[in-house]
């Protein structure tokens, strides 16, 4: 697991993603902090560190990373720790559009192409 403060190339994530059969990385996205953490098979294990470094959990949002693909399919929004009904999230994706451009914008950043 390694938490990403700064540029991480898509070759490097393509390294990570050999691991999984579906060619993804997990990551986890603070959208307060604009950080994410990669590189594990369960997406609670990258929320538990980064809660661990400081990150409140409200503000951690699960996403999967496609490094062998581009644009919008690049990043998929699916993970059971987005399931939040008190903040009006009921599904496994990312439902409010503000906070899925917001994501999109942290992971752009972080991610050298």
């Amino acid at each position: 697991m390694l938490i990403v403060t700064e540029k991480i190339s898509v070759a490097e994530l393509q390294r990570m993603s050999e691991s999984f059969s579906e060619g993804l990385v997990k990551a986890v996205v603070d959208v307060q902090q604009e950080v994410m953490a990669v590189d594990s098979e369960l997406h609670a294990d990258l929320e538990s560190l980064l809660i661990e470094n400081g990150s409140s959990q409200e503000n951690l949002w699960g996403i999967n990373l496609y490094p062998d693909l581009e644009d919008e399919d690049f990043v998929e929004f699916d993970s059971m720790i987005n399931i939040r009904p008190r903040q009006n999230n009921r599904s496994r994706g990312v439902e409010d559009e503000s906070l899925r451009k917001a994501l999109l914008h942290i992971v752009g950043n972080l991610v050298q192409k």
